[in-house]
């Protein structure tokens, strides 16, 4: 199929071939044809896949066949998490509209309102805003939306976690009910069918990959590391390989300025990106990576949110999300348009019942490659992890007593504290409130999860992740003769699967290395002995001993749907 198959103006495929597209990708094939004949939409996609072109293709087209000489009102509207992202979504909707009579701009906060102001009196056809500076100038006077003939939300799945849902119902009364309406997100939860289920009226549905799935052109690995061996590991990979272009993921804003200038002193230029450095600086780090100025860009999941570069070919994982929905997002950003992409993930013992969690849910075995010489040192045992009021607990196997967390916590804080009197002026505009994670990385500020709020406004979610009060399952077995025994039997789940035939191996997924497979979480410890708490992970991944287990469950999230 080709672009001329859609049924698309003239003039909005000229714009297409000069971008020297040809071919539609699957979003685009199915969504196209769709939102052209009117439907409202719920479309799930990856990052990666096309789908912003998706709904602007198809948008523009209904724009300029239905366009009213002179009118100033807001006629579409597309709402995204981010300033970022807003900025992408907005410069893709110029690039595609150039050959039409169609104005657009973007608003978003962290910058001035004036300017935005003015170009919204001057009228426009189509607004890209994130909600809360949307909301900022609705309230103000300077909004009118009761002429919206087209809503798209991009990326609901990430609106939801922001903590987006009231600004987005607050914006949804302010539209006309006769509207159509475009629901894009690269993961699909009960949440996000919920919110559909309220939003959308007798919607077509689109999901040109399975639920909660990876781009297949990624290729992803593991690699196992010591605790305080993560900035030499990536320093290593990166100078080894020779990579040009390299987007890196960290836990959290402090732990991404410190990344940055270890690589910056080591001679791999980089920059951080994150909530706290101002838009200009946001700006300038995003075009300096995009042109080769800039080797290695050091991001937190919320920030990392709008870079679209086609060609972005190595994404690492420098810390591993606690939230396996966010390990999708990352890896996206690699493997666009169609592309080979490649991810590369650091696992300390801190972190391996996030790693197995993130294979649960992606339902994927991802290889481990053990780096000669950074692997954990001798009696290196799993820690809790401090993240501002709250301790995780990500590690395989069973989560230590709540008084060991309780102490990690203090011992945090305690840290934060010495480090903000030692250094009143937080080097690259990292913010005050930053807490280090025990060697691995940073923590985030009190009350943040994983990455951080956008400076739009955004209210943060409670962490879904596991607390200290949780009570997680593991289970493990013990080595005889090279056959495992294990001492307790996880409990079957419908719909997931227990395998344990695998064998063990040196490039087997962490499962698999533990002599696990995918299937749910169970209990017992090795030897049927009662472990000591921080005892949880003691096999020493030089050895390839991976434990398999738990890591805790993760609890449901909440405050996502309507009527709630």
């Amino acid at each position: 199929m080709n672009f001329e198959e859609l049924k698309l103006a003239p003039a909005i495929l000229q714009a297409v071939r000069e971008l020297g597209y040809t071919a539609p990708t699957p979003i685009q094939a199915q969504a196209i044809p769709a939102v052209l004949a009117g439907h409202d939409l719920l479309a799930g996609a990856q990052t990666g896949t096309g789908k912003t072109a998706a709904f602007t293709l198809p948008m523009l087209q209904r724009l300029s066949e239905s366009a009213a000489p002179g009118s100033k009102h807001i006629r579409a509207l597309v709402l995204t998490p981010t300033r970022e992202l807003a900025a992408q979504v907005e410069e893709s909707v110029r690039t595609y509209a150039k050959h039409l009579d169609i104005r657009s701009t973007v608003i978003f906060g962290g910058v001035g309102m004036n300017p935005q102001i003015e170009r919204i009196r001057r009228g426009v056809d189509v607004l890209v805003a994130t909600p809360g500076r949307l909301l900022d100038l609705q309230q103000q006077g300077y909004m009118d939306l009761s002429q919206v003939e087209i809503l798209v939300l991009d990326e609901a799945d990430r609106m939801l976690d922001m903590g987006f849902i009231h600004d987005v119902k607050k914006v949804l009364a302010l539209l006309p009910k006769s509207k159509q309406s475009l629901l894009f997100s690269a993961t699909f939860s009960d949440e996000i069918r919920d919110l559909a289920g309220h939003l959308l009226n007798n919607p077509q549905s689109i999901q040109v990959t399975p639920r909660n799935t990876t781009v297949q052109r990624i290729s992803q690995v593991i690699h196992p590391v010591g605790r305080a061996k993560k900035k030499q590991v990536l320093l290593h990979i990166i100078q080894q390989h020779d990579w040009s272009q390299v987007l890196v993921f960290t836990r959290t804003k402090f732990g991404a300025n410190n990344v940055a200038d270890f690589l910056t002193k080591n001679g791999v230029s980089a920059m951080a990106l994150h909530g706290n450095k101002s838009q200009s600086a946001r700006t300038q780090a995003l075009e300096g990576f995009k042109t080769g100025q800039i080797r290695a860009l050091v991001a937190t999941d919320i920030a990392a949110r709008g870079i679209d570069i086609d060609d972005l070919p190595h994404v690492v994982n420098y810390e591993i999300p606690n939230i396996p929905e966010d390990y999708v997002h990352r890896i996206g950003r690699t493997g666009r348009a169609g592309r080979e992409g490649h991810a590369v993930s650091l696992v300390c013992m801190d972190e391996e019942g996030f790693m197995m969690e993130i294979e649960r849910f992606t339902k994927q075995e991802i290889p481990v490659q053990v780096i000669e010489g950074f692997g954990p040192d001798e009696g290196e045992q799993a820690e809790p992890i401090a993240m501002g009021r709250q301790t995780l607990w990500g590690g395989a196997g069973r989560p230590p007593s709540r008084e060991v967390m309780q102490a990690a916590a203090k011992a945090a804080r305690q840290e934060m504290v010495e480090r903000i009197r030692a250094n009143k002026t937080p080097q690259g505009g990292n913010g005050r409130g930053a807490r280090k994670s025990h060697g691995n990385g940073a923590a985030a500020e009190p009350g943040q999860r994983s990455g951080e709020r956008d400076g739009d406004r955004g209210r943060q979610r409670p962490n879904p992740a596991r607390a200290q009060q949780q009570h997680g399952h593991g289970h493990g077995g013990q080595r005889h003769g090279g056959q495992r025994q294990r001492s307790g039997q996880a409990p079957q789940r419908h719909g997931q699967r227990q395998d344990d035939s695998q064998p063990r191996g040196e490039n087997a997924h962490l499962g698999t290395q533990a002599g696990f497979g995918l299937g749910p979480r169970g209990s017992g410890t090795r030897g049927g002995g009662q472990p000591d708490p921080m005892r949880t992970s003691v096999d020493m991944m030089s050895d390839r001993a991976r434990r398999g287990g738990g890591g805790g469950q993760r609890r449901p999230r909440g405050g996502g749907g309507f009527g709630r």
